[in-house]
This record gives C-alpha cells, structure tokens and sequence, in this order.
C-alpha cells in the first residue's frame, strides 16, 4: 500500500505496563462510561437527538434498543498517545472497528515469533486479551447457544476478515454462526429479515454502518423485524463524531477529552468556546460527523490556515464538529494512533497505525507493540 507494506515489523512499539495500564487501559474503560452516560442523556433530548444527523422517524427505534438494554460487543477507541502525558480521545468507533484481526491473531503471533526466535526476552509481554474477551461475551450473550448471521459487503477482503474473525470468536462462544453477503438479505411479506433461503434472521452482526443503513428503505422494516442487531442502534451515536462535542459538554475538562464543539457554536464563540481558548492554540482539526478513515478531515491553524487534508472528499457534504487540534507523536518521521478495544463495558487491548502523514487514513500502516517493563 503506497509501496510499503501494511502489516510492517520491520520496527515495534514498546510500553511498560504502568504505561498500559494507566494511561491506556482505565482511561478507555472510563472513557466508555462516559459515552453510555452520554447516550443516555442524547436520547431524552429531541433537541440533542437533531445534532446527531440521524433521520427523525428511525429516534424511536433507536431510543427502543437503549431503553430495552440492548447490548453492544466491542468497539475502538483511537486515542493519541506519545508515552509521556495523558492520552487524548480522538474519536471512537463503536459500531463497524476494523483491524480487529491484526490486533488480535496476527498481532500475538508476531509476540510469540519474536520470543522464540529471543528477539524479545521471554516474559515479553503485549496488552491483548481481546479475542477472549470476545469469546466470553459471546457466550455471555447467547449462553443457550444460537445461530447469528454474520454480514459485510461484497467484494470487500477487509471487512470480510474482520466479520470472520468475528464468526470464529462466536463459535468459540458456542454460538452457531453463518455469513452472508448483506446484499442476499430480503425481507419478508409481514416485515422479518430473510437470508437467501428464505429463513428468518433473528440475530445479525452487520459490519455496515448505522448511518447508511438508517436512510436506506430497509430502514423501515427494523422496528417491526424481530431481529437483534449486533451491534444495536444506539451505538450510532457513538460511532458518530457528533459524540465528541457532547462529551465535551457533559465533561468539561475532562483530562482525556479535547475540546469540542459543532460548527456553529465554534463560529459564535459563547462562553464554553472561549474558556477552552488555549486549547485551541496549536489549531483546530474539522471532522465531518460520519467521516471513515480520516476522509474529509482538515488541520487548521489557529489562524485558519491549511495544515493537512484528507484527499478523500467523500463526506463533505455532512455537518461538522470543530475538535482542538492535538498534534500525534512522531516517531522516525510516522506518527501512531492507539486503537483500545472496548469488549463489552472493558478495554481488553490495543493495536497500532501509523502514517507519515498528519491524518490517520484506511491505508496506515499497523505495527506491533509490546509490554517490557
């Protein structure tokens, strides 16, 4: 990819486990807490509801799978983090993470490579518990055992690869699983999913996300389908960058968080813009709320002008949020972005991008880390 390879080990990140386990690990499990408290605060709000950019008659349904308790599997937080000072939420996807695999199978296997080769000394060790945290929440879950379809869209070897490492990890868990491609779903005459034999879906994992679907007219068939989605439509108000301006307000301060706020309370500049005023010194970054991959990112300075943008323009058209500009570590010219796993309510581990550009994007380079120390 760009003529270097994606899965690169030709170098590692090394931590110490006071490194890992406070800097990373409790702060993403508190992190966590404070989305769901977040969602519980958005979803009593129709005024807050709007600044999420999700279709109106689909809130109910939405509020419907919070209210009802509707559990979520995982999710990734990206975090900037440099070993010294206190890492900083970038944004959290909560809905369709990917590089799962490598931060899971691959990820280990390089650990276990390098010790045996004593590359790394033996009690060499690497903060991944996240495959089994999946397995234990899977069989958490669905302890009877079940059958869930797994679906990605076609023709997509990344997406796939995440959906069956997920399919794996559900066996393990007991759970029965089958994958489709999410183009074979029907739907049938009284309103229930089908798969490409005509059989009711009860339980489906979807890695597509819940701002595309929600405008889709299979939309209108969810509230009524039966169906259990995995993960549930209250996580597209985390996956959304709408989240971290909320965050921001209900958490002022907070020393994990960046300041943020939505384009047009940044532009009028009240008194909750003017007291993170310092903030904002080193710049400003302007995200659209659904936005994958660093597509339609910019770095600004203080004064406005251009550090970096994203060449990818293909959500421009979407509401923005303004985001104080903390610039990544730079390591022998790339800068790494920590992505923690959120299994369940818990960070269970992390993987490593990095890029020699300013934005984090689809093509970044992942790197393996270790704990020595």
């Amino acid at each position: 990819m760009y003529g270097e390879p994606y899965w690169n080990e030709a170098r590692a990140y090394r931590f110490t486990l006071r490194e890992i386990e406070e800097d990373i690990e409790d702060p993403s499990t508190e992190l966590h807490q404070m989305c769901l408290d977040a969602v519980g605060r958005i979803i009593e709000s129709q005024e807050l509801m709007a600044r999420m950019g999700l279709p109106e008659k689909h809130w109910d349904y939405i509020a419907g799978t919070w209210r009802g308790g509707d559990p979520g599997l995982y999710g990734r937080m990206d975090l900037a983090y440099g070993g010294t000072g206190l890492a900083k939420l970038l944004e959290y996807n909560a809905d369709t993470p990917t590089s799962l695999f490598e931060s899971t199978s691959f990820q280990w296997q390089w650990l276990e490579d390098q010790i045996t080769a004593k590359v790394l000394p033996r009690d060499a060790d690497q903060f991944n518990g996240t495959w089994e945290a999946l397995v234990a929440r899977f069989a958490e879950m669905w302890p009877g055992g079940d059958t869930i379809y797994f679906t990605s869209v076609p023709e997509n070897s990344e997406d796939y690869g995440t959906v069956e490492t997920m399919a794996w990890a559900a066996k393990e868990g007991g759970v029965n699983p089958l994958y489709l491609t999410i183009d074979k779903i029907g739907v049938s005459d009284d309103g229930r999913f089908l798969d490409a034999d005509g059989y009711p879906i009860r339980f489906l994992f979807k890695l597509y996300p819940w701002e595309n679907m929600l405008n889709e007219p299979f939309a209108d068939y969810l509230a009524q389908s039966g169906c259990f989605m995995l993960e549930p439509a209250w996580k597209a108000l985390l996956s959304n960058k709408a989240i971290l301006p909320m965050l921001w307000r209900f958490n002022e301060g907070h020393p994990n968080l960046l300041p943020a706020f939505f384009e047009d309370e940044f532009a009028e500049a009240g008194p909750a813009v003017q007291r993170a005023e310092a903030a904002f010194a080193a710049g400003r970054v302007v995200k659209p709320i659904f936005s994958r991959e660093g597509a339609s990112v910019r770095i600004l300075d203080a004064a406005g002008g251009e550090i970096a943008a994203s060449g990818d323009h293909g959500y421009d058209e979407h509401p923005k949020i303004v985001q104080a500009y903390h610039p990544l570590p730079e390591f022998d010219g790339s800068h790494p972005v920590i992505g923690a796993w959120i299994i369940g309510d818990t960070c269970t581990g992390m993987g490593l991008r990095e890029d020699r550009g300013l934005i984090t994007q689809n093509l970044s380079q992942f790197i393996p880390h270790y704990i020595e120390g």
